[in-house]
């Protein structure tokens, strides 16, 4: 039996299978807070009402991160959380790869109080839209 026949004569089960899938989908996107645009976190920067927290591993935030961001990796947040206490009062923009981490981190964060929303398309987004990153050897700010 190939796949198609499968669909076609197990179409209750195939739509209750892709039914669960978005709604597992839509569920995991909102325990880690809705989502920015570029456009948006650089306002919320400019205008000092956000902290920008770059959830990425080590080497991906040495590489390329965005100016003045705070690096907590994803699998350190729930330790680390009393690092950005100061910044409860401001909203926080969480920053990963492509999307994969942030909703994790900002469930923990959003459970500690915070105000947390996720850079929409990660850092992915950021540097495809050519936005400035500090690398190591470059003044802060450089476009690169």
């Amino acid at each position: 039996m190939d796949w198609m026949s499968f669909v076609t004569e197990q179409w209750l089960l195939v739509s209750l299978l892709l039914a669960l899938v978005a709604a597992f989908v839509t569920v995991e996107s909102k325990k880690g807070g809705k989502t920015v645009t570029y456009h948006e976190v650089s306002r919320l920067l400019n205008s000092d009402a956000a902290v920008l927290v770059d959830v990425r591993d080590s080497a991906d935030y040495k590489a390329g991160h965005i100016t003045g961001a705070i690096h907590i990796p994803h699998a350190s947040m729930a330790t680390r959380t009393g690092e950005l206490a100061k910044y409860k009062a401001k909203q926080i923009i969480l920053a990963d790869k492509m999307g994969q981490h942030a909703g994790h981190a900002g469930k923990i964060l959003r459970d500690a109080g915070f105000d947390v929303v996720r850079l929409q398309g990660g850092m992915s987004e950021w540097l495809m839209q050519k936005l400035p990153v500090v690398k190591p050897g470059k003044s802060k700010g450089k476009k690169s």
